[in-house]
């Protein structure tokens, strides 16, 4: 217990380095479409209304994060430009992605409510259509936690401030 009293260095954080990765708010949009299956540098600039620079240094602090990779492809008669898929790690940030749009739905949306559903699958072969939402679970099987009712606590590669 004395252990949890002390206070964990908030420089060593995994949160903050998330942060610095794809916090910005255009970070986060151009994942969102990539996800949606955008991945050419005109279709995030017509989709998200962002100036050509301020895209070109996002996609490259996305790329540099390994969220999104560079694959090169040539139209006829063009000259060769580039593709911007997610990675694994861009994959795996679809719940974050959900997660902050399931908290603008509850506190910001219009009046007549959301802009976008988030369904499962579509159609019998790979889902049910129905809307899709995040719930809190805890290793020992619990689930639809409150938000109340977890903590942080100490991990492996805890480092403690001085007392």
């Amino acid at each position: 217990m004395a252990e949890q009293r002390r206070r964990i260095d908030p420089v060593n954080c995994s949160m903050g380095r998330a942060l610095a990765a794809v916090g910005e708010r255009w970070s986060l949009l151009i994942v969102r479409e990539a996800l949606d299956g955008v991945g050419r540098f005109g279709e995030f600039r017509t989709r998200l209304g962002i100036a050509s620079n301020l895209l070109s240094t996002r996609l490259d602090g996305l790329v540099a994060a390994g969220v999104l990779r560079r694959v090169p492809y040539q139209e006829p008669g063009d000259r060769q430009r580039f593709e911007y898929h997610l990675t694994e790690k861009g994959r795996d940030l679809r719940p974050t992605v959900i997660a902050l749009l399931e908290w603008g739905d509850k506190y910001l949306a219009d009046e007549e409510g959301p802009s976008v559903v988030v369904r499962h699958g579509g159609g019998e072969e790979h889902g049910c259509d129905e809307p899709v939402t995040l719930v809190l679970e805890c290793a020992g099987g619990h689930t639809h936690l409150s938000p109340d009712s977890v903590y942080r606590s100490p991990g492996p590669g805890a480092r403690f401030l001085p007392s």
